[in-house]
């Protein structure tokens, strides 16, 4: 079994507390389906959001479906000028027997156009 790294981003229409909590589990959820995956394949997940999110903590949408023994921790995305607002992204370290080119990576609603370039993306406008 090997250690793969799993993209992924979901944009938020409006930052409150639900929508945070429903995208967040959106997100995780399809990255779970496009790979097959289940909590115990998982070993860490890192969050960031924009710093226009302050409603409440990505980590604990994925907290809220069961990740209650996976190390878990949100941080601020760098402000860059011109990038896209009300972002959650993640990456998540995960053991499977998928091959690295058979990862797929998950960009939701506005974030599918962060990740154009990759091959293996599943994304939702």
């Amino acid at each position: 079994m090997a250690v793969r790294a799993v993209r992924g981003a979901t944009q938020l229409d409006r930052d409150t507390r639900e929508h945070m909590l429903d995208r967040v589990a959106e997100l995780v959820t399809d990255v779970m389906e496009a790979n097959s995956l289940d909590v115990d394949d998982f070993i860490s997940i890192i969050f960031t959001a924009t710093s226009d999110l302050v409603s409440e903590f990505p980590a604990y949408a994925a907290r809220q479906l069961g990740f209650s023994d996976v190390p878990l921790v949100c941080a601020r995305e760098l402000e860059i000028e011109g990038s896209m607002p009300r972002v959650v992204r993640l990456m998540a370290h995960v053991e499977t027997d998928l091959p690295r080119a058979d990862i797929t990576h998950v960009y939701l609603h506005g974030a599918a156009n962060l990740r154009r370039d990759l091959s293996r993306t599943t994304s939702h406008d």
